[in-house]
């Protein structure tokens, strides 16, 4: 029998599952907590389907697991599979006139810290019957969320027109790279050249992500790269915790900061950057019904951005 015949015949939902879960979670270990799995039982199901496929679909290091280009190839594939299965699952159980009570979103890290507090602060008081789930991460696991039916609303950046398929992408505003620290940091005494910033402890962004592309893009354009022991984290709040308790310098998407900011908590580094910005929008399936509490907290995002 033909290869592609037996990968068929073997391949389970099991080992979609699995693939996807570890390609949005990025590490095994969150993976198996997400799926009630132990990470044997997960590992071994990731191993059988790299032998269906006779190649390998993840790098693991010590960053955790990461998509290799045949993995990400796989994953839209994956994705249309599961997301095919839960609409027919839907179709069975859907009954007329039911109304969500949840509304699932997920986010970019920085994009959830600079919209979504005002939004769902200012907002949730006219929805108290409505439970707004909200999870942080990167953008193929937002992609992936969106197309498996996990999440309602994304948050997020464009992406391949593959990856894109069946989603639909709104502009919300175009998102620059800051670098920035406390008030009273000592570089602020000092002229600000990359390489003075670059004496100092440092937060970015890990390896794979826009932000941190953008980040090793302008130290580029200085001759510059990034020193060894930075902070290399998603998360903005861990960021942003060590950017006003100490001496960090934090290379981060202006959306996550621009209230810090206005604010005075945090200042702007003098360093030009270059582009027009990041596109950052609202992304959601164009074959999905959005519940009411799920078009007004929209509604609430679109009139949250400036004029």
């Amino acid at each position: 029998m033909e290869k592609n015949g037996l990968f068929s015949q073997r391949i389970r939902l099991r080992h979609l599952h699995t693939f996807v879960a570890v390609a949005q979670q990025g590490t095994l270990g969150r993976a198996a907590e997400t799926l009630n799995l132990s990470q044997p039982a997960l590992s071994k199901t990731l191993n059988e389907l790299e032998q269906l496929t006779g190649t390998r679909l993840f790098d693991r290091g010590r960053m955790g697991a990461q998509l290799t280009l045949v993995g990400e190839q796989f994953l839209s594939h994956a994705v249309r599979v599961l997301e095919a299965v839960n609409s027919a699952g839907q179709s069975l159980t859907r009954k007329e006139g039911m109304k969500s009570d949840v509304v699932r979103i997920g986010a970019l890290p920085t994009a959830a810290l600079g919209i979504l507090p005002t939004v769902i602060g200012e907002f949730h008081p006219h929805l108290p019957d409505i439970t707004i789930q909200v999870g942080t991460m990167n953008n193929p696991m937002l992609l992936a969320g969106l197309k498996t039916g996990e999440l309602d609303i994304g948050i997020g950046r464009m992406s391949d027109p593959e990856l894109m398929s069946g989603l639909n992408y709104e502009l919300l505003f175009l998102e620059s790279l800051k670098l920035v620290v406390r008030p009273r940091h000592p570089l602020l005494q000092d002229t600000v050249t990359l390489s003075r910033v670059l004496s100092w402890p440092v937060v970015v962004a890990p390896e794979g992500t826009a932000p941190r592309q953008h980040t090793e893009a302008l130290l580029a354009t200085q001759g510059c790269t990034l020193p060894t022991g930075c902070i290399e984290t998603l998360s903005a709040s861990l960021s942003r915790q060590l950017t006003v308790e100490y001496d960090y310098v934090w290379f981060v998407p202006s959306g996550a900061v621009k209230d810090d900011l206005r604010q005075g908590a945090l200042v702007a580094l003098p360093v030009p950057t270059h582009g027009a910005g990041e596109p950052i929008g609202i992304i959601t399936r164009i074959d999905a019904t959005l519940s009411a509490g799920a078009q007004t907290l929209l509604s609430a995002i679109r009139k949250s951005m400036p004029e």
